[in-house]
């Protein structure tokens, strides 16, 4: 079974989103297209209306950083 994330879960979702987004700067996607990015994932079981500023941008974070670590390192 394939694992499941929710909004609690920033690295793993950070992660997955440069897997499949791998040529996308994650510091210039606006929140909305995050906000979509993330609910279109399979992995991703969580309630859509329970996003935030906060989670959103924990989320971006961690996806920068990985997009960091893949291109840079």
């Amino acid at each position: 079974m394939a694992q499941e994330f929710t909004w609690d879960d920033p690295e793993d979702l950070g992660i997955l989103l440069c897997e499949r987004h791998p040529d996308i700067d994650p510091l210039g996607v606006r929140f909305t297209d995050l906000h979509r990015y993330v609910i279109e994932l399979a992995e991703f079981k969580d309630d859509p209306k329970k996003s935030n500023e906060g989670k959103l941008e924990a989320i971006q974070m961690a996806w920068h950083e990985e997009f960091l670590d893949r291109t840079q390192g």
